[in-house]
Formats: structure tokens, C-alpha cells, sequence
């Protein structure tokens, strides 16, 4: 399968424009990103000028050329969007992170029709690390979106669809099925269903912050953005999503500095990131520190963080902040009430249930739920956005595997016509 490439000409600090590096480069194409600083150059791409609303533009290795695209547009310029194929499916899976491409070669491969819907890039946020090092089999590392990329295609050449940039909005039963409904009016039919969406960066709340989104303050690992940056730049967080961030910066950037609110940063990094993040002499770690304040014009051009031991402010100047902290489970797009989840959120599945009630009119066959499976017959969850799961690739990779094996089971007990004149 041939890598596609793309080429986005825009202005400087363009969030459109970010959202399409991002989206692109997590989704392993190559992006080459030109900066417009006149109207000539905007004019002998098709623009009025540098104030042409129909900035950015983006053009793909097969010829397309996109004004203003969105990540959906591109998405169906690159066959990644379109409807399912199916009017029904054995298994759908919600998120393309490493659980949910896991559960789609597995299903795929024995024989399940299968169908993989993301809203976003493939790869979750395991696409925007810049290197993976501690995954079996890969000992020289690889990167999140290459992962990610080759997990694609394999998952696809087993039969699997993946559609990309259509977002789940809800979740039921029809005449013994499962159907989700997707934004836009469309829906899937299916007989099981896999929750892989993990969870979102969690939000800092700051004033300002909507202002200066995607205009020097970023949430992810900005994998885009690295070889951008020249200045000083800050990562929030201190897990290995926020130190592989650093490192990765800290070779184009000037200074990389890591906030972290805890007291030792080896209590959330794991060994080999710690140990290079102390030998680099472009990057400095503030342990006990919050960002409390961002300031610029346009854009962000400085920031202030405070100690929290001595509740002492820094003022500095910041070409970009990355926000890599812990986040929140993405399960608002299922119904409220039959999934049952913790305070924080995260499904309940398998023996996490035991005492609980079961939802009024659920498991009608008196049998407990399976291991793996929600308060939702049928409904399983793998990775990230269950209830105590270990935030790591490879626990990921391994809950997408348990979840089809027990899908399989789920099948074997609950075969049934789907009736299509009651949908």
C-alpha cells in the first residue's frame, strides 16, 4: 500500500491549518508544510491574496487540490470516508486507538464482518508519540502513527471497513441488534459492539485558553508541530506521552521545559525516558508546577506557571505549550443509564458488575454479563475507556484480542435474524 503524501500551504499560526497537519500526520502521510508571507504567493496557488477566506490549502500526492478542506474532506479525498458497505455487521468497533485495531484484525482475520468507525485519526493518542520503545518486537522502537498505520492495513486486509471522521452520537437495541447512530443521519446495524474510544486530554480550564487553542496551546503531543518549533517551548504533564514529547522536541526547539505537578517525575515516567530526559541539555523539568496563565495577541507568545510548594509565579516567553495530561473516557455517545460506569466515567465490564442490578429490561436470559462486557448485552469494552485498565499499548493491543474472543462466545449464544423492516 502506497503512503500518500500532501503538501498545505497557509499563514502563520493558522489553527485550520494545524488541524490538517495533525490529522494528516497522524494518520501517516507525509505532510511538507509552506508558510504564505505575501499575496503573490497565495495568488499562484488560486488565492486572492493572503486574506482569502478559503485558506488553507492542501495538495494530496493523487493530484486533489482542497481550499479550506476539514478533516473530513480530506478523509474522503483519501477513500478513508464513505458509507458502510453492509446492511449489517457481526461486530462494530467504536475507535481505531490500539484496542479497537486490535479487536478489528482479530475479528476480521476469523472470519467476523467487521466494521471499524473513528472519529478522528487512526491511532488515538497512541498516534501522536512520537516513539513507542518498550513494544514487543520492535527494538529500535517505532513511532505512533507508523504503529498505527500498519495495524490499518493490516486490520483492512483481512476484510475489515474503517471509516474515519464519523463519530458515534448514540447507541440501542432494535429487534435484538445493536444499531448506532452515527452523526449525520446514517446508523449501523450490528449483532455486537466494541467500545475502544479511550479517553480525551483532560482540560485545563485556563482563561484565555479558547482563545489561544490550536494557536500556540495545544492538547496531544503535537507531532506536527515539532520540527516547526525554534523557540521555547513547554509540555505539560509528566507520563510518557508528555516525555516522549519532550524529547522529541527538544530536537528543533531551542528549550524544552516540562511542567509536572507532582513531586518525582520517576513515579509517572517510565526508566529509559527519565534517563535520556536528564542527559539533554535542551530540556529542564519543573516538578510542582501548574500553568496558570497564557498571554499573546494572535497567538500565544508567553505564559505563567506557578510553584505549587511556594506559590512563586514565572513569567516566560513560549512559542507553544502541549498539554499531554491524563484525560476523560469517551462514553457521553452511548445512552445514559443501561451503561453502567464508574464515578469517573470508565465501563464497567465482567465481574465489575457483580451486586449491581441489571438494567430494567436487560438480560432477560438471567445470564451475567461476560468478561469484558458492559451492563449493555452485547456491548463489550476494550482498552483505555474501561474501568481499571493499564494505560499501555501493548494492555491495549490485548483487550482488542479478549474482547472478539468474547465476542465469539456472545455470537454462539445469540444467533438471530436481524429484521430490517423494524429499524
Amino acid at each position: 500500500m502506497v503512503t500518500p503524501n500532501a503538501k498545505i500551504y497557509g499563514k502563520y499560526n493558522s489553527a485550520e491549518a494545524y488541524q490538517l497537519r495533525d490529522f494528516l500526520t497522524r494518520s501517516g502521510v507525509v505532510v511538507e508544510w509552506s508558510e504564505l508571507n505575501s499575496d503573490e504567493e497565495a495568488k499562484r496557488l488560486g488565492a486572492s491574496g493572503l486574506s482569502d477566506a478559503r485558506l488553507p490549502i492542501c495538495v494530496l500526492s493523487q493530484g486533489s487540490v482542497l481550499f479550506r478542506p476539514t478533516t473530513r474532506d480530506l478523509a474522503a479525498a483519501l477513500d478513508w470516508f464513505r458509507e458502510p458497505k453492509h446492511q449489517d455487521y457481526d461486530v462494530a468497533i467504536c475507535g481505531a486507538g490500539p484496542a479497537g485495531l486490535s479487536a478489528a484484525v482479530y475479528a476480521a482475520s476469523e472470519g467476523l464482518r467487521t466494521i471499524v468507525v473513528e472519529r478522528s485519526a487512526v491511532g488515538g493518542q497512541a498516534a501522536s508519540t512520537s516513539r513507542i520503545e518498550n513494544y514487543l518486537g520492535f527494538p529500535d522502537g517505532i513511532s505512533g502513527w507508523e504503529l498505527s498505520t500498519k495495524a490499518r492495513q493490516q486490520a483492512q486486509r483481512f476484510g475489515a471497513e474503517i471509516i474515519v471522521t464519523a463519530e458515534g452520537i448514540g447507541l440501542g437495541f432494535d429487534n435484538g441488534s445493536l444499531v448506532g447512530h452515527l452523526a449525520g443521519g446514517g446508523k449501523i446495524v450490528t449483532r455486537a459492539a466494541i467500545c475502544a474510544t479511550g479517553v480525551e486530554y483532560a482540560k485545563l480550564g485556563l482563561p484565555n485558553e479558547e482563545r489561544f487553542l490550536n494557536h500556540g496551546f495545544f492538547y496531544g503531543a503535537g507531532p506536527s508541530e515539532a520540527v516547526l518549533s525554534e523557540g521555547h517551548v513547554f509540555i505539560v504533564g509528566g507520563g510518557n506521552s508528555a516525555g516522549q514529547a519532550a524529547l522529541h522536541f527538544a530536537a528543533y526547539a531551542e528549550r524544552v521545559t516540562l511542567l509536572v505537578r507532582g513531586q518525582h517525575l520517576e513515579d509517572t515516567l517510565s526508566t529509559y525516558l527519565l534517563e535520556r530526559i536528564e542527559h539533554s541539555e535542551r530540556i529542564e523539568v519543573r516538578t510542582q508546577s501548574v500553568l496558570t496563565s497564557l498571554e499573546g495577541g494572535d497567538s500565544l507568545t508567553g505564559i505563567t506557571y506557578k510553584s505549587c510548594l511556594t506559590g512563586e509565579e514565572t513569567c516566560a516567553k513560549a512559542q507553544g505549550v502541549f498539554v499531554c495530561i491524563g484525560g476523560r473516557p469517551r462514553t457521553d455517545w452511548i445512552t445514559p443509564g443501561p451503561l453502567y460506569t464508574d464515578s469517573a466515567g470508565y465501563i464497567l465490564t465482567g465481574d465489575d458488575l457483580e451486586g449491581m442490578e441489571p438494567p430494567i429490561g436487560f438480560w432477560l436470559d438471567g445470564r451475567r454479563p461476560m468478561l469484558r462486557e458492559s451492563s449493555m448485552p452485547g456491548l463489550f469494552a476494550a482498552g483505555d475507556v474501561r474501568h481499571n485498565s493499564i494505560k499501555r499499548v501493548a494492555t491495549a493491543v490485548g483487550e482488542g484480542a479478549t474482547a472478539v474472543s468474547m465476542v465469539h462466545q456472545y455470537l454462539s449464544l445469540k444467533r438471530r435474524p436481524i429484521d430490517y423492516q423494524n429499524l
